[in-house]
């Protein structure tokens, strides 16, 4: 057996392994209404972006080595439709450009979203793009000439050797062979393994809302913006009463101004066109406030909204097709859910991720469980 084999060998295994790893712990961790945080809003009923019929979500998640070589990175996949090619109507929005998602120009222009989204640290946004056409060509056995993959990054370089390139094109091949419905794995996996969010250790959450009519909104987000003192959960101040914590924002050498940045996903099965997508996704920032981000000048805060609905009118080309949509009065309670989804989506991403050494024996700790409970509890916020 050549030694290509036995690595080729040893991959799989561990893919195999972290899927069902995070099968576990989507089931096993609490979550931030576990933990009797109040929150807006009924959820669906897995309160994850796959309340949402037919999306599902997958993850790589890559942690090996210390030192200055330390890998703790990854990617994470949503994929509309599931495993096919079937493009959905999807609009965008920056709330603050300092990052990319590439991909989004003829979401821009055409309002079309063809295939998934993936989230990544910021050196492999080239690596996984290239990635996802060659699974569709290679896997799924669909050329798409047009096809223009959507891939948002933040950086991990405070806890991964982000200059080593670790993510690499099977991990890619993975995370989407490896997409399921069901509860999605939160905290230190996929693209959110090395992310650090309001000065503690954060990553990949999600939730999702009901309403009227029966239509679910759903959010997943990358989350690794901010400041210890901004945290907020429950309009309470948490990050100033836990004075035992540091700041520490940045990554050790880099200048204290640079504040993170967050990808969050909405998806809805609502029949909304792309401008009411738009409109959808420019009030995530409403509920990033809520817990305390600011949208300041290095973070990049970018946004995606997408419609499962009105299969077959996303199409490029071939005559007229017959469409429905919700009126645009109808629209304010989607906003709201919006809001309620992308905070709650957050703060599970806290509650979920556990304190992790990275680079060079950075540390950064997980928000403290008990700690959050006596807090809420002081001021009267505690759910029983």
């Amino acid at each position: 057996m050549t030694t290509r084999t036995m690595r080729a060998l040893v991959f799989l295994w561990s893919v195999a392994c972290a899927v069902d790893a995070a099968s576990a712990q989507a089931g096993a961790k609490p979550r931030a209404r576990d933990l009797g945080v109040p929150f807006d809003g009924t959820p669906g009923p897995l309160n994850a972006i796959t309340d949402v019929a037919g999306i599902e979500v997958g993850h790589t998640t890559l942690i090996s080595g210390d030192g200055a070589h330390a890998v703790r990175t990854g990617v994470t996949v949503v994929l509309p439709k599931g495993k096919k090619w079937e493009p959905v109507f999807a609009g965008w929005f920056a709330g603050n450009g300092f990052g990319d998602l590439v991909g989004t120009d003829w979401i821009k222009e055409g309002g079309v979203l063809g295939g998934p989204i993936a989230i990544t640290n910021t050196y492999s946004v080239g690596t996984v793009r290239d990635a996802i056409l060659a699974w569709f060509d290679q896997t799924l056995k669909v050329r798409v000439p047009w096809h223009q993959p959507v891939v948002g990054e933040t950086s991990d370089a405070g806890l991964n050797d982000i200059a080593g390139f670790h993510v690499r094109g099977e991990h890619v091949f993975a995370a989407l062979d490896g997409a399921r419905a069901g509860p999605v794995a939160e905290g230190n996996v996929g693209g959110g393994t090395g992310m650090a969010a309001l000065g503690f250790k954060g990553g990949i959450g999600t939730s999702s809302r009901r309403l009227d009519g029966g239509y679910t909104v759903g959010v997943l987000v990358q989350a690794n913006f901010g400041s210890r003192e901004q945290l907020t959960i429950a309009g309470v101040p948490v990050g100033r009463e836990l004075t035992e914590f540091a700041r520490d924002r940045s990554p050790p050498g880099e200048d204290g101004s640079r504040e993170g940045s967050i990808i969050v996903v909405v998806a809805t099965d609502a029949p909304f066109l792309p401008h009411q997508l738009e409109r959808l996704a420019r009030r995530v920032p409403m509920g990033i406030a809520r817990v305390g981000g600011t949208a300041a000048n290095g973070s990049g805060d970018i946004f995606i909204a997408f419609s499962t609905a009105n299969p077959g009118a996303a199409k490029t080309s071939g005559g007229p097709v017959q469409i429905e949509m919700l009126p645009n009065g109808d629209e304010s309670a989607f906003f709201t859910a919006t809001i309620e989804a992308t905070e709650e989506a957050i703060v599970n991403a806290l509650v979920a991720a556990e304190t992790m050494t990275g680079v060079n024996g950075r540390k950064v700790e997980a928000l403290p469980h008990e700690r959050l409970r006596e807090i809420l509890r002081k001021y009267n916020r505690l759910k029983a």
